[in-house]
């Protein structure tokens, strides 16, 4: 069944949150578009990378199910081509070179409709090259929710999907690609300010705070704060416990 839908605000998502696309810019050496080639960008966001890859010379479409994205993403660069539409249902009108996606397959779900969806988009001997949470991403991010809602409740109000690389790696050889590299790594993330923490819970779990009260979500901030301090404040910012999983693949079938 699909998780819980996140309805995302793009204003603060642009303001605070560049490093998404900032530390995405390094995944486009490893999908090395070129002129020619169509290349998908699957969770487009606002667009910022499916802008560097059209400046590589690549025809490219970037799809993203919220329709905030997709609109300000318009806004944005209005001479590229966004669609708005959910990964796992997309139909492309004519086979991609290149499958790119960066900071979103951790929202999709069911993952396994996805990498069909994908497989689908590629020509065969297509490449698919993707950064996303992998196992153990915000895992005292996590605990800490658990702490302050309870496991059931946080559980049943969770949208993320963190595979490890056996998982994923199996899941994208049942849909007919092949995996060529992958990796799992650290990569603690700064957010500026005392108030980071919480501006980022709003930004990126926002299901969790959904139905709570004025007072019940800054009662939630204060408790997640307390508990977080000690391991992830530092020099006036917070470092979020990012864990990243990068894996490149090609479809074989």
């Amino acid at each position: 069944m699909p998780g819980p839908r996140m309805a995302w605000d793009v204003e603060r998502y642009e303001a605070s949150h560049g490093y998404v696309w900032d530390y995405g810019a390094a995944l486009l050496d490893l999908l090395a578009a070129g002129p020619g080639e169509r290349v998908l960008d699957v969770g487009c966001g606002s667009g910022q990378l499916t802008s560097r890859i059209a400046e590589a010379g690549a025809a490219v479409v970037g799809i993203d199910a919220s329709p905030n994205m997709i609109a300000q993403a318009r806004i944005n660069f209005p001479n590229l081509t966004f669609v708005l539409t959910d990964a796992a249902a997309y139909c492309a009108e004519a086979p991609f070179d290149a499958v790119f996606s960066n900071a979103a397959l951790h929202w999709m779900k069911p993952p396994e409709a996805v990498a069909a969806s994908i497989a689908r988009a590629l020509k065969t001997g297509g490449r698919f090259v993707a950064e996303f949470g992998g196992h153990g991403n915000v895992e005292a991010v996590a605990e800490g929710l658990r702490t302050c809602l309870g496991i059931t409740r946080a559980a049943a109000r969770n949208p993320w999907y963190f595979p490890s690389i056996g998982e994923y790696a199996t899941l994208l050889d049942h849909a007919g690609l092949e995996v060529t590299a992958a990796s799992l790594f650290e990569r603690p993330t700064r957010v500026e300010g005392e108030g980071g923490l919480r501006d980022w819970l709003q930004m990126f779990a926002a299901t969790f705070l959904e139905g709570l009260s004025a007072h019940a979500r800054e009662s939630l901030f204060v408790r997640m704060e307390t508990l977080l301090s000690p391991a992830m404040y530092r020099d006036g910012a917070w470092q979020i416990d990012y864990r990243r999983l990068r894996v490149v693949a090609k479809k074989v079938a």
